[in-house]
């Protein structure tokens, strides 16, 4: 089970971004990667290894850290002549980055297109009607990208390097 632990970096000191602080824990292609396929429903470490060819070391470092920082939690299985295994499962902050992966998903389709197509589609369940990802207001109403400013927050520490017109 996933300690629960709020992790921030080495000495935790914590960053005034937000962004910067989601990048300490998503800021690794692999990290997106495993989530992908647990979002697909593969949940043991041989079965997300398997898929993503990824070196065993490197699977093991993404999916600790995803567990100490409570994006999954553990759970223990164990198959017929085989010693106790954990499987990985997404915690409610894990199942909020399905947005994240559909916007990532949604530019990549749109930027970095392949000849043959995206690779899966984003539907409604229900109707099987095509989604994307877009801001939407408190009323629960679309705003257009360009119309989304990202402002400083009152009190919030300002990077001292940025001076873009978007954090004034």
């Amino acid at each position: 089970m996933s300690t629960g632990r709020q992790w921030s970096g080495p000495g935790d000191e914590e960053p005034a971004c937000s962004i910067e602080r989601s990048l300490q824990i998503l800021g690794e292609r692999w990290a997106f990667l495993v989530l992908r396929e647990i979002f697909a429903g593969r949940n043991k470490f041989a079965e997300i290894r398997a898929s993503l060819g990824i070196a065993s070391n490197l699977l093991s470092a993404r999916l600790k850290l995803l567990v100490e920082t409570g994006v999954l939690d553990t759970q223990t299985y164990q198959e017929p002549g085989s010693r106790p295994r954990q499987s990985y499962h997404l915690t409610e902050a894990g199942r909020e980055l399905r947005v994240v992966l559909a916007a990532l998903q949604q530019w990549g389709d749109r930027h970095r297109p392949r000849p043959s197509g995206p690779s899966a589609l984003r539907r409604v369940r229900s109707t099987s009607r095509p989604v994307h990802v877009g801001f939407l207001d408190d009323d629960g109403r679309e705003v257009p990208a360009a119309d989304v400013v990202m402002l400083t927050a009152p009190g919030a520490p300002r990077p001292a390097a940025d001076d873009s017109p978007a954090t004034r």
